[in-house]
């Protein structure tokens, strides 16, 4: 059993007790003369400091990413504004002064600079990265830098450029090299640099720290999963919190802890917790992001039509990825057979507390190519292909691409 440090206090009521407890309070409000708009009220204000959260909260995780890896001191000295939008980090528009908007216009901004780096992030405006800056000399210092659940799972629409924007929280971002960026630190040895060197973009392995195996998955959407109880590719928690706690202690080196009996895995960083009183209001707020519509325009609404027969019918899609979430996660998992990313080596499933997987959601599918929990499909059409292909549904041609225009509508 891994066991870090100290044991904590008990957490607090999860997700699920506290939306009971709001429910019971409203309920008890109302009966007492209260009002529904009391409750309402609250459940907004949980869902807009979950929002914070989301955005701005490391729970502590400066112990890792600078007391441990030292990446301040790489990013202080090497890594240029140009530098970090190469390896798909995101700077928010929105943070940015006008001064500095029109300084990136007209050049007078250094994008190669280190320093630059250092002032945006003394701005908060680089996504999901939270940087201490401190003045020394006239000179603005790194001192501590840290990460929140945004860097993964938020972008930005590109909006002002390449990757500057206004945020977009919940979109997988499927350009960061998670991976490249550790590796950065000067405290990892070459054989661990190696292995997250070969991650490549959109791809984190969050159990390689753990069994100390590689093979990494795409870093998933964190939208449209309101009434979805299991939401990642093994189905291993129940709710949204599970999982955060997981990614918050063991991934991200949060301060707080981490148990799971079924890995015999436990994990506690620090003397404090910093973790367990964020996750009720950090799941309202990504049970509040809704999937993404079809942009205008992207599909024929015909041929989508009758992919949406074929899907129910031919297609045998409906059998999984039913009920209004498209998918069965609630009722069931299923054995890595039925994966069409299996088998793999090693198998990600059999790293996973279930051993087994759950069937993706498809609101919002057009948005976050590449697809299957490994990112061997990389567009619709291969999905499509590969599932007729092994399941021997004898799709035709033209019912393949209604298929895949029904997917994109999704």
């Amino acid at each position: 059993m891994r066991t870090c440090c100290a044991h904590l206090p008990p957490p607090r009521a999860n997700g699920v007790v506290r939306a009971l407890l709001l429910a019971g309070i409203a309920a008890a409000a109302t009966a007492c003369g209260g009002s529904s708009d009391d409750a309402a009220a609250e459940q907004a204000a949980l869902v807009e400091q979950g929002k914070q959260i989301f955005r701005f909260d490391t729970f502590g995780d400066e112990a890792q990413w600078t007391d441990a890896l030292r990446l301040h001191e790489v990013i202080e000295a090497a890594v240029d504004p140009l530098t970090a939008l190469s390896v798909g980090l995101k700077v928010d528009a929105d943070a940015l002064p006008p001064a500095v908007v029109e300084g990136i216009r007209n050049g007078s901004v250094d994008l190669k600079s280190p320093a630059t780096t250092v002032a945006l992030l003394k701005l908060d405006a680089v996504v999901g990265v939270r940087g201490t800056v401190e003045t020394a000399g006239g000179v603005d210092r790194l001192r501590r830098v840290g990460i929140t659940c945004a860097l993964c799972h938020s972008t930005v629409d590109d909006s002002f450029a390449p990757g500057i924007g206004k945020r977009l929280d919940g979109w997988p971002n499927r350009d960061l090299n998670p991976g490249a960026i550790i590796a950065l630190s000067p405290a990892l040895d070459a054989a661990t640099k190696t292995a997250l060197n070969s991650w490549g973009n959109g791809k984190f392995d969050p159990r390689h720290n753990v069994d100390g195996l590689n093979k990494p998955v795409v870093i998933p959407p964190a939208y449209g999963l309101a009434g979805i109880q299991r939401i990642t590719y093994t189905g291993d928690g129940s709710e949204i919190a599970y999982w955060n706690r997981y990614v918050a202690v063991v991934e991200m080196g949060g301060l707080g802890s981490f148990t799971e009996p079924r890995l015999n895995l436990s994990v506690t960083h620090g003397t404090v917790d910093l973790v367990s009183g964020k996750l009720p209001a950090l799941q309202a707020y990504q049970l509040s992001l809704e999937a993404p519509a079809a942009p205008a325009g992207s599909f024929d609404a015909a041929a989508a039509a009758r992919g949406k027969l074929v899907f129910e019918g031919a297609g045998r899609c409906a059998t999984c990825h039913s009920g209004p979430h498209f998918t069965d996660g609630n009722e069931r998992l299923h054995p890595p057979a039925d994966s069409m990313a299996e088998p793999e080596t090693p198998s990600y499933a059999s790293r996973s507390a279930t051993k087994l997987y759950r069937t993706s959601p498809l609101r919002g599918v057009w948005q976050h190519p590449p697809y299957f929990h490994d990112g061997s499909a990389a567009t619709l059409d291969d999905v499509v292909a590969r599932y007729d292909a092994r399941l021997a549904l004898g799709l035709t041609a033209t019912q393949r691409a209604d298929l895949v225009r029904y997917l994109k509508s999704l």
